[in-house]
């Protein structure tokens, strides 16, 4: 596979590590099923990207299946976390919600559903570390915009209308300022019940909403 996905690497960098300024995120490691649900989101209409979705319009299932299955399987060190400059109160307020929400805004942790180390949960749940600041506001921005879309039900669309400006600056403020720990390997099962049903945490065209234990 290695040469048939040059054309990922040319841009999400040497085997998939990343950029150095953080815009192509990294994919060398992450859950096999969440790079396989983006592939389909990117070349289905989901995620807006042209470059993307020109690259993908005429894969096979089966082949974005492969794709996602190398990169997957990569285990490549992380870079150290480059300083975050901000402040005390906004890198609080980051962890805050991260670790465990807003109830009264009914804005869930992300611990919650992305694993306690934030490394993501198997296979369908990303790690969110190692990540940069600007991609991680990016994207929360896209899901409150609808530039970046899921399976129905798309809870990630929901939890990121609940939140203000000053929200994502401080979420994506935080996890860019943490290190990977464990290689940034994820968890194999959530460690609680989820409090939403959500369309990424069940493979493609399943019927039912996936919640709780058995919803990787």
């Amino acid at each position: 596979m290695r040469p048939r996905v040059l054309a990922c690497t040319a841009c999400h960098g040497k085997e998939g590590r990343a950029t150095p300024g953080g815009y192509f995120p990294r994919i060398a490691g992450k859950p096999a099923g969440y790079l396989y649900n983006q592939l389909l989101n990117f070349r289905d209409g989901r995620r807006s990207y042209p470059q993307m979705s020109r690259l993908l319009e005429h894969l096979t299932d089966d082949y974005l299946r492969e794709i996602a299955g190398y990169f997957s399987a990569l285990d490549l060190p992380y870079v150290s976390a480059a300083p975050v400059p901000a402040s005390r109160a906004l890198i609080e307020r980051g962890r805050q919600l991260v670790r465990h929400g807003d109830e009264g805004r009914k804005i869930p942790a992300c611990v919650q559903c992305h694993g306690d180390a934030m490394t993501g949960v198997a296979p369908f749940v990303p790690g969110l570390l190692g990540l940069s600041r600007e991609y991680v506001g990016s994207q929360l921005g896209a899901w409150q915009t609808g530039q970046r879309r899921a399976q129905a039900p798309d809870c990630m669309a929901e939890i990121a209308r609940q939140l203000t400006v000053e929200d994502v600056g401080a979420v994506s403020a935080w996890l860019a300022a943490q290190a990977v720990p464990g290689q940034g390997k994820p968890a194999m099962s959530f460690k609680g019940e989820l409090t939403m049903p959500c369309g990424s945490v069940r493979p493609p065209h399943a019927s039912a909403p996936a919640t709780g234990r058995g919803a990787r």
